[in-house]
């Protein structure tokens, strides 16, 4: 495992080490100290392993592609934002907008994730271990969001195709999100996804959210609605 220390290196420069991976690399990475710096790990494109030992600020993983990122610590706004595959895994909390407008991978936050957390996903699957924050979901396309705790006001509002499962409470369901029968495949999918994200939970527990697709098209019956 390489060592890139934030005291000893510029940002810059350790995103440049880890961008340079060629598609063939299969290398580990630990950055050290990164004292809550900005834009962590961006931009990554080949399948390599990368380990930040602490919290950092926003955007961290962003725009994500292969590459698997673990932060022992808590991330700020964004993370993983428009990651397109891969996987990231937040051992702490998460701030706002998580996983925003991502199209692919796996984000895994084994604490909390603040308001908006999916915002806009468009493909990504993202497992949070504790409860998420308000407006979660929103206008989400596609993908998957899976939520071990609770859920805050307007949960899934606007929502288009992306499934939502919760096993807590949910305090309030946005605009032409509804509660939707729990079938087989469902639960199929749902194990998958919380082995993979190494969450100790029963699929049987959760309930799961969608779309009721009044909005797709104006309707002057739904005007209030919009």
């Amino acid at each position: 495992m390489q060592t890139l220390d934030l005291t000893a290196m510029e940002l810059r420069a350790v995103n440049a080490t880890l961008q340079a991976q060629g598609a063939g690399a299969n290398t580990s990475f630990e950055i050290t100290n990164p004292r809550g710096s900005h834009a962590i790990a961006v931009g990554l494109d080949a399948p390599i392993e990368v380990t930040v030992r602490g919290s950092t600020g926003y955007y961290c993983a962003g725009m994500n592609q292969q590459a698997t990122v673990r932060v022992a610590g808590s991330v700020g706004p964004g993370v993983a934002e428009n990651m397109m595959s891969g996987k990231v895994v937040i051992e702490g909390n998460a701030s706002q907008y998580a996983g925003a407008t991502a199209h692919g991978g796996l984000l895994v936050i084994k604490g909390d994730a603040s308001s908006r957390c999916g915002i806009s996903m468009k493909g990504i699957d993202i497992v949070v271990h504790g409860r998420i924050g308000h407006m979660s979901a929103f206008m989400a396309q596609a993908g998957t969001l899976v939520v071990l705790g609770d859920a805050g006001d307007a949960l899934g509002d606007s929502l288009y195709e992306a499934q939502i499962f919760v096993r807590g409470s949910v305090k309030s369901l946005g605009a032409d999100c509804v509660e939707k029968e729990m079938r087989p495949e469902h639960v199929e999918t749902l194990a998958r996804l919380l082995q993979e994200a190494e969450a100790d939970a029963n699929p049987q527990d959760f309930r799961r959210y969608g779309s009721a697709r009044k909005l797709y098209n104006f309707d002057v019956d739904n005007a209030g609605a919009y």
